[in-house]
């Protein structure tokens, strides 16, 4: 069977003429999809969607292929749990001969086509794709009818430090959000910003100007070269060294003034912990 442009949408995948059968069988002769790219379900729309099954059943089958005597999911997981979860014994199922490049395809389309997938799991599928078929960013842009730039920049989310794609995951930060801090190479920094985002709950907008300071400003670099260099620390005046010993007294952590020009500079405030963080931040506000 011709593989088909995935750009109209699942239909563009499964047309008409390439089922094989249909029919009524076990449910628990269905497996579930091996290339399902979401992790995450909300159980109170499963839960929604299985009163509906208890009511109306499945209106609409389940797509499967053939595996030994059993089936495995090509497309309908959230049916599946929710017939599942509704006590159903058997759903009606369309079956289609897919190979495993095709069945990955049908899972990737399928969730794309819903808002609700997180962007990381987006990556991480088409991550898994690309690596499992040896394609290229382009060859998978043209496969789903998306531009090859939305590929390349959903998987290079996946350079982010865990802790940062774990707040895109968890909505805590957009994908808007995580295109900024992903230009923050220091993984350190990008965690701290990322904690500083979330806290002050700051706009992409707002969060652009603090990643374009911290950009602009020497402190993204290794952690092992935090510390201001000898030769900057002796063009500073006693009085600069002055101030930055009473501000280190009086907020209890690490502060450094870096001067740029006559009248220009920076107040630099270092933290180690988020407790850390909301304590400077509970000083600062005041």
């Amino acid at each position: 069977m011709d593989k088909k442009r995935l750009g109209r949408g699942l239909d563009a995948l499964i047309g008409a003429a390439d089922w094989d059968t249909q029919a009524e069988v076990s449910i628990d002769r269905i497996q579930h999809n091996p290339f399902q790219p979401r992790k995450h379900f909300d159980m109170d729309e499963i839960a929604s969607l299985s009163a509906s099954v208890k009511s109306h059943g499945i209106l609409q089958p389940l797509v499967v292929r053939s595996v030994g005597e059993d089936y495995q999911l090509v497309a309908g997981e959230r049916r599946l749990r929710a017939a599942q979860d509704a006590g159903l014994k058997s759903v009606p199922i369309r079956v289609v001969d897919f190979n495993d490049q095709q069945a990955f395809e049908a899972a990737l389309v399928e969730n794309i086509q819903r808002a609700d997938l997180n962007p990381i799991e987006k990556a991480l599928g088409f991550k898994d794709y690309l690596e499992r078929f040896n394609l290229n960013h382009e060859q998978l842009a043209q496969r789903l009818g998306l531009a090859r730039s939305s590929i390349t920049n959903l998987v290079n989310l996946l350079e982010l430090a865990p802790e940062v794609q774990d707040g895109v995951r968890l909505n805590q930060i957009s994908e808007a959000h995580a295109k900024l801090l992903k230009g923050i190479k220091n993984k350190e920094r990008q965690v701290a910003l990322f904690k500083q985002i979330v806290a002050m709950g700051l706009s992409v907008k707002a969060a652009e100007g603090l990643v374009r300071e911290e950009k602009d400003g020497p402190s993204d670099r290794p952690a092992d070269t935090n510390d201001t260099p000898e030769t900057a620390e002796n063009h500073k005046t006693a009085h600069v060294k002055g101030l930055e010993d009473e501000l280190k007294q009086k907020l209890a952590t690490h502060v450094e003034i870096k001067l740029r020009a006559k009248d220009k500079g920076q107040f630099v405030l270092r933290f180690e912990t988020n407790d850390d963080f909301e304590r400077l931040l509970d000083v600062l506000r005041k």
